[in-house]
C-alpha cells in the first residue's frame, strides 16, 4: 500500500466516544504505530484537532493528540501556498468538496500522495485521490 494521508476524522473517532468507527480508526491508528502502515497528515489536520477539541472544552485532550500525532508521524505536511492555489482550484472544480477537504485534498497532490484513510466521501469525487474509507463508511 502507498503512503496514506490520515484525515482529521481518523484521529477524533479514535479518541472519542463510543461510535461505529472508532475501532477501525484505532486499528489504522496501531498499524501506523507498529510501522505496518506508512502514513502522514498535515499541519492543516493538527490545526483542526486542536480547534474542535478545545472548542469542545477538551483543551489537555487537544494538546495530548497533537503531540502524540507529531510523534507517531515523525513530520507533517506544511500547507503552503501552492497548496492553497490547488486547494481554490479543487473547490471550483468540485463545489460539494468542503473547503478544509479542499485543503488536505490539494496538500496530498502537491506531496505525491493519491491516498487517504477517511470516513469522509467527499474525496471519493477528487481526480487524483484513492479513499481508502473507515469499516463501515
Amino acid at each position: 500500500m502507498p503512503t496514506v494521508f490520515l484525515d482529521t476524522n481518523v484521529f477524533l473517532y479514535a479518541i472519542g466516544a463510543q461510535h461505529p468507527l472508532k475501532a477501525a480508526s484505532q486499528s489504522v491508528l496501531e498499524r501506523v504505530g507498529e510501522g505496518e502502515l506508512d502514513a502522514v497528515t498535515s499541519t492543516e489536520v493538527v490545526q483542526e484537532i486542536l480547534h474542535v477539541l478545545i472548542r469542545r472544552g477538551l483543551r489537555e485532550t487537544g494538546l495530548q493528540l497533537a503531540r502524540h500525532m507529531i510523534d507517531l508521524l515523525g513530520g507533517l505536511l506544511p500547507v503552503t501556498q501552492a497548496d492553497l492555489a490547488i486547494a481554490c482550484d479543487l473547490i471550483d472544480r468540485y463545489p460539494a468538496l468542503p473547503v478544509r477537504d479542499a485543503v488536505h485534498a490539494a496538500t496530498m497532490l502537491n506531496n505525491g500522495i493519491s491516498a487517504i484513510v477517511t470516513a469522509d466521501g467527499h474525496f471519493d469525487e477528487v481526480q487524483g485521490i484513492r479513499r481508502f474509507p473507515l469499516s463501515g463508511s
